[in-house]
Parts: structure tokens; sequence; C-alpha cells
């Protein structure tokens, strides 16, 4: 039996050299706690001392996560759980006895109430970060807890209170987990994430916490209830009773616009507070998204219908390329779903066979459903794994057919010489797309190309001379954009 002789004992010891071995002994230890009768305050600083451990632990294994293929394998899944699992023990015994601290204590004793409740919300955070890093939902009852603990620091006057200096007062650490939920982050690659993380961390103060008006906006307005197990809904899907708490993302929406905007116009990333690695095109697709999930998320425009029927899908612009290219070969290896619902835009799946570590959120697909025997091209919206035989993805439709094609790109820069890639041409689409798209590797339009040319092989070699005309979508993997014809010079 671990008595607190034996925890202390191990607290002392170093860490273990591969963190994902301090998961079992943390675990082992915060329960034997639970189970030792000791007084309160003597509860709380051996609880301190593991939550240090822990803390640091998960810093460690949380880089892992960046850049993982889903579903994750069976050793990072392990890992993943054995991290939240800890984190979550941490943080009910923090709220647990938050009460059992005696007031009555001499000074030395007593712990300032902000720091029990910052770490628990600290720990929850922690907790949602890593099912958002590995693509997962989060775990039943972590958002009511995080309800539950700033509820307890606002009843104990203590939101505002900094436990660790700057942005850490118990309302910025709730703050920033709600807008990190409200950003769709199951829209967003591991890689990605990493980036939201950190421009909430610089931006994440322009948010607040307002209480619904009768005929407010919903731009820019999240919806929160604590007394669902659940994160911010935009208000414009759930529009919220007067006196509601909501999350007003209205200005950092607006602020990653205008630094989009100046992006855009040439400025460098250090000219409007960014760090110099949001130079990157797929960088300014994820403050195009930001901007429009925290400003301007909307109903959904169509009514799903749950189905039950399969589907095959071809992934990745390269296989595309090559699947209508030539009608008779197969390109890639084509895995199998289950398409579990549909609209008339799209498509959520859920997969059966085949391999899926190239399926990543904003790459481009091809389906072929069994009941249509064209191929759609869609983009992937979100992805979601439960565990190493589980994965859903969410498709969008762009088209119901595309044309392979070769995009030469030549400017004074290339000293003349130029770039191929294989690019698909989507059909205008009146009234919802009224001019051709072009589907592209990411950067295609930011490259600084004076001369586009597509290459087109049909009964003859088809030449066009083109000139992106509005940027339509920007992802880690592809952008689609619209294009209009230049005569050949």
């Amino acid at each position: 039996m671990i008595d607190l002789k034996a925890i202390l004992e191990w607290l002392a010891t170093p860490a273990a050299r591969h963190p994902e071995d301090e998961l079992a002994p943390l675990h082992a230890h915060l329960t034997a706690l639970r189970e030792t009768t000791t007084a309160a305050h003597q509860r709380h600083k051996v609880l301190d001392l593991l939550y240090t451990r822990a803390h640091g632990t998960v810093q460690r294994l949380i880089p892992d996560l960046t850049g993982v293929s889903l579903p994750l394998s069976r050793k990072t899944r392990q890992t993943v759980r054995g991290m939240q699992d800890v984190l979550l023990m941490v943080a009910e015994d923090y709220l647990n006895t938050f009460g059992d601290l005696d007031a009555h204590l001499i000074k030395g004793l007593r712990r300032p109430p902000e720091l029990t409740l910052w770490r628990a919300l600290d720990a929850l955070s922690s907790h949602l970060l890593i099912s958002d890093y590995s693509a997962s939902p989060a775990a039943p009852g972590v958002w009511l807890l995080m309800h539950r603990a700033y509820r307890m620091a606002n009843e104990a006057g203590v939101t505002e209170q900094p436990a660790r200096g700057a942005g850490s007062s118990p309302r910025e650490v709730y703050q920033r987990a709600l807008l990190l939920a409200s950003a769709q982050p199951a829209s967003f690659t591991s890689r990605e994430i990493d980036l939201v993380v950190d421009y909430i961390l610089r931006f994440g103060s322009r948010v607040s916490l307002i209480a619904a008006t009768e005929g407010m906006s919903d731009a820019g307005i999240f919806h929160i209830d604590p007394e669902r197990d659940q994160p911010p809904v935009a208000a414009a899907r759930r529009p919220p009773p007067a006196g509601a708490m909501c999350l007003n993302c209205e200005r950092i929406a607006q602020l990653a616009e205008e630094q989009l905007a100046a992006l855009d116009a040439g400025a460098a990333p250090r000219d409007i507070d960014l760090p110099d690695d949001f130079i990157a095109p797929s960088v300014q697709g994820i403050l195009r998204r930001l901007a429009l999930y925290w400003g301007h998320s909307g109903k959904r425009r169509f009514t799903r219908r749950r189905q039950n029927y399969r589907a095959v899908l071809c992934i990745g612009l390269q296989a595309l390329w090559q699947l209508f290219h030539d009608d008779e070969t197969q390109a890639g290896e084509l895995t199998s779903w289950m398409v579990t619902n549909e609209s008339p835009d799209g498509y959520a799946l859920m997969h059966v066979t085949g391999k899926t570590n190239r399926v990543t959120p904003g790459d481009i697909v091809a389906l072929r459903t069994e009941n249509v025997a064209d191929w759609q091209i869609c983009i992937v919206r979100w992805a979601l794994s439960e565990n190493p035989e589980h994965l859903e993805i969410g498709l969008q439709v762009l088209a119901t057919r595309a044309t392979p094609a070769i995009l030469a790109c030549t400017s004074r820069a290339m000293n003349g010489s130029g770039i191929q890639q294989p690019v698909l041409v989507l059909p205008e689409l009146p009234p919802l797309r009224p001019a051709e798209m072009l589907v592209a590797p990411t950067g295609t339009t930011h490259a600084g190309a004076e001369r586009m040319v597509l290459m087109i092989e049909k009964e003859n070699l088809e030449l066009r001379e083109v000139v992106a005309t509005h940027l339509d979508e920007q992802t880690a993997n592809i952008e689609v954009f619209a294009f209009e014809p230049r005569p050949l010079s």
C-alpha cells in the first residue's frame, strides 16, 4: 500500500528519462493520496507537488502529438489517455477539496484560492488541448468541470486575480479554453493547432465574457451553458436567452481579418505583432478560417439526413490528378468508408478499411458512393478519432467533376525558368460559383508568378493563359482560387 511517505519519496526521485513512464506512477500516487487520511493543508501540499510533476510530464509529451496521423496508434492513444487521466484526477481533487481548507489556519498555511482554481482550470484546459491535438472528442464531464471551476472562482471573487503572473487569472485560462473550442479545432491539423494556440496566447485578451441582451447581434457571440457538458455554441445556431453568459469574439475576429488583409497586401508579420513564421501561405489560411469561425459562424445551410451506405475515397491532389487523368487506372490506394449522414453539400463518413494516414483536415479527396457512379470532389472539413479503430471525417462537396491540368508558372524571380505542377480545374457552377476554379498546391497564388499557363490534354493540347482573381480556400495542403483567361502573349 502506498502511503504519504512513499508518495514523497517518489516525488524526490528524478523524472523518468521517457516521460510516458511517469504516467502510471502519477496515477497510482494520485489514487493513493485520495485514500490517505491526513490534514487538508498537508493533502494540498502533496497535491501541489503531484500537479507540478504531472504538468512537467505533459509539457514534455505534448510536442510528440504534433504531426501524428489519424487514427492514433495504440501506443500513442495509450499515452494520450494516460495524460488525460492524470490531468482529470488532479483537477477533480483540487475542486473536490477546495472547501476543506480551514480559513482559520495561520497565514503561512493558508493557500490563495485563485492558485487552487487556476491549477484546476489549467489541468482541464490541458486535457481539452490534448483532445484537440489527437482529434478526439472531449471526455465526458470535462466541460462541466471547466464551468464549475470558473463558477467557484467567481463565487470566491478571484476571477481576475493572477495566480502565476500575467495571463494566469482564472478568467483568462477559462476564456482561452472557450476561445479554442469556438475555433472548431476538429477542422485543423495538429500542426495547425500549434499555431492557433500561439495566436490565442498572443491575442486572447481581445475576447470578453458578457451577458446576452435582447436584440443583441449574434456575430462573434458564443453561448455558454454552464449546466451542460459542452463547449460554447455559436449564437447564430442557438440564440442565448437574455442574461445568459456569452463569449464575445468580435474583436479578435476583426483583428484576424485586419492582419490577413495586411499580409495579403505585403506586410511583414512582425509589423502586425505576428511571429515571422506567419508569412507562410498556409498560415494565412489559418487566419482566414479563424476570422470566419470566430466572427461569422452561421447556421447550417442544409439539414443532414442519417444514412448507411458504402463509399470509396481517393485522397490527395496528386492521387486525384492521376485518377482523372487516366480513367482506366485507380491512382493511389482507395479506402473504403461508410456514409453516416449527408446533406446536399456534404457527407459524414466513418472509415471501414484501407490506409488512412494521409487523411487530414483541409485535404482534397474524391468520393464515389455505391449510389452514384461519378466521383465527387470534396474538401475534408473535420476529422475525429476516438480510438485506434475509429476515424470519422466531414466532407464538403466542391464539384461533381474535375479536369486534370498542368499549371506552368514563370516570373523574373525565377530567371525565366518556371515550375509546373498538377492542378484540377473545377467547372463553374452558377449561381453559387460563377467562375471556374483551380485546385492547386498551397502557395501557388503567393509564388509571385507573372505568367500562369494552363495546359489541358484533350484531343489536342489546350493552352490557356490565366490570372488568379479570388482566393476561395487555403489550407495546409491545397488552395482553391477563381481564375479568368488572359489572351496568350
